[in-house]
């Protein structure tokens, strides 16, 4: 078997989201991917990261990065292939997940300049729009000029239907974040029950086009865990063992963290997305 790894391509699994809590279904979701792109005899998955978005994304109910970053990490403790990236978080602004691709990319490419890495990927700010332009296809072309560059892992983003559905919701990604990621990245989506990902997929000219590097990984013991569901029973005073992993239980109720005043966080506020995508379409 060991003769076969050279021919195989290896992959880094990229899950982006709030992470509100994690739950025991955002860690099924790396083990479900692996399973399915190892079956395929072409991959070989060397590492999961978990990514869990910052303060700035202002989602309602979101608690604090570092509660929500911390939860992670108890989580994957045990994990030897999943580990948590607290890069993302602890950006003052919100990131657009393709850019948290980029960057995870460009450390595989220089793993020994992680910090030159902040460098080459600037935080959005006015005025700065056409010096960042260059590096939005570097990892592209350094890929191409060399010839040890297929030896690099792909990174691929690991999903949820929803996530990829939400592809079609107005405002909240941009078309060539959308084209970009599933061009040059790919995606690993675990399809949900009840969710016509296929059609949704035949019904976009972008997702068509870029089909191949759009992976569906059929959930067949089904889990409708959410961590939406997890803050609502919290809130009711039920019980959420063996549903998340203990040690984030225990970490939510010695931290006091869910309560109906940390689900009206952000009430009102609009998604950063929406905010940063809506204003530059007026412009």
């Amino acid at each position: 078997m060991a003769m076969e790894d050279p021919d195989k391509t290896e992959v880094v699994l990229l899950a982006c989201g709030s992470f509100n809590p994690i739950t025991n279904m955002h860690l099924r979701l790396f083990e479900l991917a692996r399973d399915y792109l190892h079956e395929t005899g072409k991959y070989k998955v060397i590492k999961g990261i978990i990514s869990p978005v910052g303060d700035a994304y202002k989602k309602k109910g979101l608690i604090s990065a570092n509660h929500r970053v911390a939860m992670a990490k108890l989580a994957t403790k045990n994990s030897d292939w999943v580990e948590v990236d607290d890069w993302e978080s602890s950006q003052s602004e919100w990131l657009e997940t393709l850019k948290v691709l980029r960057y995870h990319h460009q450390k595989l490419l220089s793993p020994d300049h992680t910090n030159s890495m902040q460098n080459a990927i600037p935080l959005s700010k006015p005025g700065r729009k056409r010096k960042r332009e260059p590096n939005r296809h570097d990892p592209v072309k350094k890929r191409n000029l060399s010839p040890d560059i297929k030896n690099v892992p792909q990174v691929k983003l690991l999903c949820g239907s929803d996530v990829l559905e939400s592809f079609g919701i107005p405002n909240l990604w941009k078309l060539e974040d959308i084209t970009e990621i599933v061009r040059n990245y790919g995606l690993v989506c675990i399809r949900r029950a009840g969710n016509d990902v296929q059609k949704f997929i035949y019904e976009s000219d972008t997702l068509w086009r870029h089909k191949d590097n759009i992976h569906l990984v059929e959930e067949w013991i089904t889990n409708d865990i959410s961590s939406t569901k997890i803050r609502r029973a919290l809130r009711r005073g039920q019980s959420i063992r063996y549903l998340v992993p203990d040690v984030v239980q225990a970490y939510i109720e010695k931290n006091n963290l869910y309560s109906p005043e940390s689900e009206d966080r952000n009430a009102g506020v609009v998604l950063a997305p929406l905010q940063k995508y809506a204003s530059d379409s007026k412009n």
